[in-house]
């Protein structure tokens, strides 16, 4: 670890291990999806990670606000954790936040705070999400996605936007794992 992900998984922790501990191991987990691909990522890796490990902060009962937790847990880490810009980016946005921000009435307000990071940084933060399960072991994005809406109910504002979000969320895997297959083509 370095400076970025020394100081991202004790602020995690210390968020979501007591009050959700299950989503303390899904962050985990997220953050060894971050690791795994790290290759295809260079000087951004750390970056990546630390944003894995935080992307669900928003979700710690002493941050919800708004109901949408890529914003809050954003809002949190610009305000009081005064975090790396690209990280409270990358946070904002994981895993196409924008629509489920859509369906809240809440998308200016996310865009307008906080702008995306390039396509392969949130592709890969949406294939670490998507590719772990809420006990932090990998799974692949169907079954995710299958997971979301069942626990949700299909019918609930999450159960509707994780559906509409599946094309996306199955297109960004398909993008990182092209990466990742390309990069063990390269020569040493």
């Amino acid at each position: 670890m370095s400076n970025l992900t020394e100081w991202a998984y004790p602020l995690a922790e210390s968020l979501l291990a007591e009050p959700l501990p299950r989503r303390w191991n899904h962050s985990r987990g997220v953050a060894d999806r971050a690791r795994s691909i790290a290759s295809i990522l260079g000087e951004d890796a750390e970056l990546l990670e630390a944003a894995a490990v935080l992307h669900d902060i928003g979700y710690s009962p002493d941050l919800v606000k708004t109901g949408l937790h890529p914003l809050d847990g954003a809002r949190y880490l610009r305000d009081v954790a005064h975090a790396d810009p690209r990280v409270i980016n990358l946070v904002a946005h994981h895993s196409c936040a924008w629509m489920e921000a859509e369906a809240r009435g809440l998308r200016e307000e996310l865009e307008a705070e906080f702008p995306r990071e390039g396509q392969r940084l949130n592709d890969a933060l949406c294939y670490c999400d998507m590719n772990t399960t809420p006990d932090g072991t990998s799974t692949n994005p169907i079954d995710r996605v299958n997971e979301i809406a069942g626990r949700y109910g299909p019918d609930s504002l999450i159960g509707r936007f994780i559906r509409r979000a599946e094309p996306e969320i199955l297109a960004c895997t398909s993008r990182v794992l092209e990466l990742v297959t390309a990069a063990k083509r390269q020569p040493m």
